[in-house]
């Protein structure tokens, strides 16, 4: 496990320079830069627009007596999404983006539930009972 998370620290952040490199020789280094700028500026905006959204249907359902364990898992999308779209780079921000636009984080939301049942039932999670 330690050796996948510096393979993702040490890869992605490459990959991202070489991307960034290549577009800035073939669209121009201030356009490539402005590209960068203009991700995170619309990246926040939809941050801060979808996080108050999630807030507001939490809420709700806690007021209706409801836990709200979808508008906990579409407001952890929306962080990790954030800290994506603030790290600089065309890969982090796509993915950024995926996380915090509805439509695609719903499908992230199947992915992220299908891996959190696979990781529970192989034992690697386990719950004890309470009480």
């Amino acid at each position: 496990m330690f050796f996948k998370i510096i393979l993702i620290f040490t890869v992605i952040p490459v990959l991202e320079l070489i991307i960034l490199i290549q577009l800035g020789k073939y669209i121009g280094s201030w356009l490539t830069i402005l590209i960068v700028i203009g991700t995170g500026l619309l990246g926040i905006t939809l941050v801060r627009i979808q996080g108050l959204s999630i807030l507001s249907k939490i809420k709700e359902n806690l007021y209706e007596g409801q836990i709200p364990a979808e508008e906990f898992l579409d407001g952890l999308c929306v962080l990790v999404g954030r800290a994506m779209l603030l790290t600089p780079g065309l890969i982090t921000d796509t993915l950024g983006f995926v996380l915090v636009i509805p439509g695609t984080r719903n499908i992230a939301k199947r992915f992220m539930k299908y891996m959190l049942n696979k990781i529970i039932k192989s034992g690697i999670i386990t719950f004890k009972k309470i009480g």
